[in-house]
C-alpha cells in the first residue's frame, strides 16, 4: 500500500509546490515578522472548518534549488514551510535541511497526522492537533509527543466549547504546557473574545493567537 506522501512524490530532489510567497507571519511565535511561505501541495486530511483547501489538489514540480532561489529572492530571515500538510511529501525533510543550512529561522506547520522524527531539530515545528469539529481528531498521533524539541508548538483550532473541553483535557493528560501552546478560534464560527474568556477561566498555561493575516487581508490566498 502506498504512503500518502507517495500520491505527490516525483523524485528526491523535486516537491509539488502551491505558492511561495512574501507576508506577514500571522501565527505562532514568530507572529508580525516578515516571512517566505513555501505551501507545498497535497493533504491526506479533510479538516471541516481547512482555509487551505486550495492546496490539495494542483500545484508545480519545483526542485529544492529552485524553492531555494525563490525564497533567496523574497528576502526574509523567516521561512515557514506549510500546506496542505508538507509532510506528506517526503522532500519535505530535505528541503528544511537545506533552508536551515541556509541559514534561515525556518517553521514547520503540520497537522500532527504523519510523523515528525526526522525533521531536522533546527526547525520549529507547530503541531496542529486535531479537535471533534474538524472530523479528524482520530489521525492526532501523539508518539509525535517524543520528538518535539523545546522550541516546538501545539497549536489546536477550537471551533465550540466541545472543542475547548477537549484540547485543555489534551493539555493536561498529555503535559503540553511542557511547549508553548496556542489556542486559536476558527474564523467563522467562535469570536476570539469568547475564546479569550474560556482560556482565562481555564488556568491554563496557554496562549490566545488570532490568525493577523487575516484581520490584514481577510481570507484570500498568497498573503
Amino acid at each position: 500500500m502506498s504512503s500518502p506522501a507517495d500520491s505527490t512524490h516525483r523524485s528526491a530532489t523535486e516537491l509539488k509546490i502551491t505558492e511561495i510567497f512574501h507576508s506577514v507571519q500571522g501565527e505562532s511565535d514568530s507572529a508580525g515578522w516578515p516571512t517566505t511561505f513555501v505551501r507545498l501541495t497535497g493533504c491526506p486530511l479533510r479538516c471541516s472548518w481547512c482555509d487551505t483547501a486550495y492546496a490539495f489538489h494542483g500545484g508545480q514540480w519545483m526542485t529544492i534549488d529552485a524553492v531555494l532561489d525563490q525564497v533567496r529572492d523574497h528576502g526574509a530571515r523567516h521561512v515557514c514551510v506549510t500546506g496542505g500538510e508538507p509532510l506528506a511529501q517526503r522532500t519535505c525533510l530535505p528541503l528544511l535541511e537545506r533552508l536551515c543550512e541556509a541559514g534561515y529561522r525556518v517553521s514547520l506547520e503540520t497537522s500532527g497526522a504523519l510523523p515528525v522524527a526526522d525533521v531536522d531539530p533546527r526547525v520549529v515545528k507547530v503541531l496542529d492537533l486535531k479537535l471533534a469539529a474538524s472530523g479528524e481528531a482520530a489521525r492526532n498521533d501523539f508518539d509525535n509527543l517524543e520528538h518535539l524539541q523545546p522550541h516546538d508548538q501545539i497549536k489546536f483550532v477550537v471551533a465550540d466549547r466541545k472543542d475547548f473541553d477537549e484540547a485543555a483535557a489534551l493539555v493536561r493528560a498529555h503535559g503540553l504546557e511542557r511547549w508553548t501552546v496556542w489556542f486559536s478560534p476558527v474564523w467563522e464560527t467562535l469570536s476570539p473574545a469568547q475564546l479569550a474568556e474560556w482560556l482565562l477561566d481555564s488556568g491554563l498555561n496557554a496562549r490566545l493567537q488570532v490568525q493577523l493575516h487575516k484581520i490584514l487581508w481577510g481570507d484570500r490566498p498568497g498573503v
